[in-house]
């Protein structure tokens, strides 16, 4: 009897068919993020990063440009099993020689080879407008501004990225999931609160506007709490996002993980959203005291964010993306640790015997339940993962590292 059909038969005897997991850990889809190979750089500028959040660590053998980048993303997602998106900002535009527009005058055409490589490896695309790192961020403000010529130009992006989002689902046959997000807010106590969000709310109701088919593009608002340099105060706080979201039909609310304060967990936020919304959204970090956007580990939230989605039936409710970006490390390592983490977290999640979990709990049954909740966590999952990463072709975790070293020593170490 091989590890894999021993693991199998514990965890036949907990009542959770292992097969049946794996089948569904390989239909369910998680967006990758691009802007971990290049530290959230970009295409279209040369200027710093902004918006509030930061990059750490100079690791050699970042991308700089798009060619670098796509193989590099080819070579972490030959290391990740599972089904994947890809995930663009606008800032990814790719412009052909000596072209260049606006981020308000963007073109699906500006993303004509994000859609050759999506459609390549039978990936749907999700979208971000780039409301950060440009210089028409005025005060550290874009639909919030109090200036009508800033707030317009961000109103026309956001609309363009609409426009760009269909575009991909019609290519793709994927709907794409377009974020609105913006770091927004100010360093200090502000004198007006409500003024700069009824501005962002105006804003972001024009670019929504803009005519898309909503079975193809599915709009969504990001919330945070607080950046570098907006401490005191965010125009798209919590209440905010979700507020608009609940009383605007088809806007999703798009939860990240990194976004709340320390002791808030979006993993009690999952269930309570999913009673009110028929789809909600998540980008899936690991915050350090703040959204620093550390890699993605199997960490306790990590594993509870993913039992809330299996759990409350929401494998085709919950659209999750990853958002992660370390400079202090490989770059093609960070992709790849994260994603398969993720993967684990969900494997894990469709191998727990939730329905027997809820019975006790529905009938009192405290002490059983708190006992098997921990026997649980040393069902011998690591066999049933080794056993997934085969079958998909990837490497087992023993073997992860001597592939990342060996594409640093060839091709990373050159750059």
């Amino acid at each position: 009897m091989t590890r894999f059909e021993s693991a199998r038969e514990i965890y036949a005897s907990c009542g959770v068919d292992v097969e049946e997991a794996m089948r569904k850990l390989t239909k369910t889809p998680v967006s990758l993020h691009c802007w971990q190979g290049d530290d959230v750089t970009g295409f279209d500028h040369d200027g710093p990063l902004t918006g509030g959040i930061q990059t750490t660590g100079n690791y050699p053998g970042k991308a700089r440009t798009p060619e670098q980048l796509m193989a590099d993303m080819d070579k972490a997602m030959s290391l990740m099993p599972g089904k994947k998106k890809l995930n663009l900002h606008a800032s990814y535009a790719i412009f052909a020689p000596g072209e260049f527009v606006d981020r308000d005058r963007l073109e699906p055409g500006h993303f004509a080879k994000w859609v050759e490589f999506a459609k390549a490896r039978n990936m749907g695309i999700d979208f971000n407008p780039t409301f950060f790192s440009h210089p028409r961020v005025k005060d550290g403000l874009t639909l919030s501004s109090p200036d009508p010529e800033t707030r317009k130009f961000w109103i026309d992006h956001g609309r363009a990225c609409i426009r760009i989002s269909e575009y991909f689902a019609r290519e793709t046959g994927v709907p794409c999931v377009m974020n609105i997000w913006t770091g927004d807010g100010y360093k200090d106590v502000p004198a007006d609160r409500m003024g700069p969000r009824m501005r962002y709310k105006e804003s972001i109701e024009q670019i929504l506007e803009e005519p898309f088919d909503r079975s193809l593009v599915k709009p969504c608002i990001e919330s945070k709490v607080f950046g570098i340099g907006v401490e005191a105060y965010t125009a798209g706080s919590a209440e905010f996002t979700l507020t608009f979201a609940a009383t605007h039909e088809g806007c999703l609310p798009l939860m990240d993980n990194g976004h709340y304060h320390p002791t808030e967990l979006v993993s009690d936020k999952i269930p309570a959203l999913l009673c009110f919304f028929p789809e909600i959204a998540l980008h899936i970090t690991r915050g350090i005291r703040w959204d620093s956007d550390h890699v993605l580990l199997l960490d306790d939230e990590t594993r509870e964010m993913a039992k809330e989605i299996v759990r409350c039936g929401g494998l085709d409710r919950v659209y999750m993306a990853l958002d992660y970006f370390d400079a202090g490390i490989n770059r093609v390592s960070a992709w790849a640790v994260g994603f398969r983490s993720w993967q684990k977290a969900l494997l894990a999640a469709l191998c727990t015997p939730h329905d027997a979990l809820r019975t006790l709990q529905e009938e009192a049954g405290f002490t059983e339940l708190m006992a098997r909740q921990e026997m649980i966590k040393l069902l011998p999952l690591g066999d049933i993962w080794n056993e997934y990463c085969t079958r998909e072709g990837v490497v087992s975790d023993m073997d992860f590292y001597g592939e990342i070293k060996r594409y640093e020593d060839e091709v990373l170490k050159s750059r």
